[in-house]
């Protein structure tokens, strides 16, 4: 197909739209990042980037991908032989899992069924019964983005407390950071490790580790290979204003506009709400129609991302494709074993009610075109939804 008018919805839970705004602050002519006015742009991106982490410590930002940070979370703290404790929560945490194997680090996994977030429980009793402190660290997913299913940081960070054990939390906020509360210092998180290119509206290419006082001096015995990714040296860079080798430049133009936006313009409380919003009209919708949510714990529903189930006999490919080809819009595959079996809609990001009311039509429509078994008005419980919570927010005359 040649031109296609409008603008192409993608609805993927990452990467998101970006608004305009960040993708002109990123046209900005690039300026030597030895300079003086580059300091000032690195250091309103790394105070910035503190106060969306929740943290007064550190932030690092390396070129790169939410996998390169996974990587620089696991070789500054870790060494060769290590044992870790990780949870089978879904294909993002079981890849973060096979990057940790493939430097030789021994993981425990804790067994789950990737419809429930990680269980603080089984592990409160995985550290029980670890008396000689062999677990050097804990890796949880905050926001597991293939199955739309939230952990409970604060409840695993109080496991760890209660069984009196020393191991270093590691937690993935790729897909919540910028989308759902996180507090990097209130939940007693060592490591977290994010990217740039959901909750905080850009393009993909920057990757981030937020790290603790007791994750730093863990860096400075771990003895796993780095380089590239080491903390010391993009530390020393940093106190300067500067970076240890060629930074993301004009993705750091973006970055700056990025928190303004959701620091000073909505404000981060204000974000957490609308996502919420979003979330709730999209599960209206889904309940409408029939379909079961992947997710099964209502407490544990993500903000981010919402994944539907089949019905059996259909696959998700398909529908996904004539929602491409009718409607120019995006949705999220299935993935890892739920691949064929859920489609995703990611609802995160530079989002508004209009454009996800177009999103939950898109989908029902493709239901229909596919034959999907499904009952109609899912787009108009959404719309109701959406509309009461406008008469609750509506600014008082």
């Amino acid at each position: 197909m040649g031109y296609r008018p409008g603008r192409h919805f993608l609805q993927i839970p990452g990467p998101t739209n970006v608004p305009d705004r960040i993708l002109h602050a990123i046209a900005y002519p690039t300026i030597d990042h030895r300079s003086a006015d580059f300091a000032d742009l690195t250091n309103a991106c790394l105070e910035g980037m503190k106060r969306i982490f929740k943290t007064t410590g550190h932030v690092l930002i390396f070129p790169g991908s939410g996998t390169g940070a996974w990587e620089s979370a696991l070789v500054n703290i870790l060494s060769a032989g290590d044992k870790v404790l990780a949870f089978d929560g879904g294909h993002f945490a079981g890849l973060w899992t096979r990057v940790a194997n493939n430097f030789g680090v021994t993981v425990d996994l804790i067994p789950g069924d990737w419809r429930h977030g990680a269980n603080p429980h089984a592990l409160e009793a995985k550290l029980r019964a670890d008396r000689g402190h062999e677990i050097r660290a804990v890796m949880v997913v905050h926001n597991e983005t293939s199955t739309c299913v939230t952990t409970d940081i604060a409840a695993i960070r109080k496991a760890i407390d209660a069984a009196g054990h020393p191991a270093l939390l590691m937690v993935d906020t790729v897909s919540s950071l910028g989308s759902i509360d996180y507090r990097h210092d209130e939940w007693g998180v060592d490591v977290a490790v994010a990217g740039s290119q959901k909750g905080l509206m850009l393009p993909p290419g920057m990757g981030f580790n937020a790290i603790s006082a007791k994750a730093i001096e863990a860096s400075r015995h771990a003895t796993l290979p780095r380089s590239y990714w080491r903390w010391d040296e993009m530390l020393d860079m940093n106190r300067k204003g500067f970076f240890p080798y060629t930074p993301s430049t004009n993705l750091l133009y973006g970055l700056r506009e990025a928190v303004k936006l959701l620091l000073e313009e909505e404000g981060l409380e204000n974000v957490f709400r609308r996502h919420k919003r979003h979330a709730e009209a999209t599960r209206r919708a889904v309940r409408a129609w029939g379909l079961e949510i992947f997710a099964l714990n209502p407490a544990e529903f993500s903000s981010s991302g919402t994944a539907i189930v089949m019905p059996d006999g259909f696959n998700e490919a398909d529908l996904r494709a004539v929602i491409l080809r009718h409607f120019d819009m995006s949705l999220g595959a299935g993935l890892g074993k739920l691949a064929g079996k859920v489609f995703r809609i990611g609802h995160l990001g530079s989002l508004n009610d209009l454009m996800l009311a177009g999103t939950l039509c898109g989908v029902e429509m493709g239901l229909e075109l596919v034959g999907v078994p499904h009952r109609k008005g899912g787009v108009t419980e959404a719309m109701a939804w959406l509309t009461e919570q406008a008469k609750v927010s509506a600014p008082q005359a």
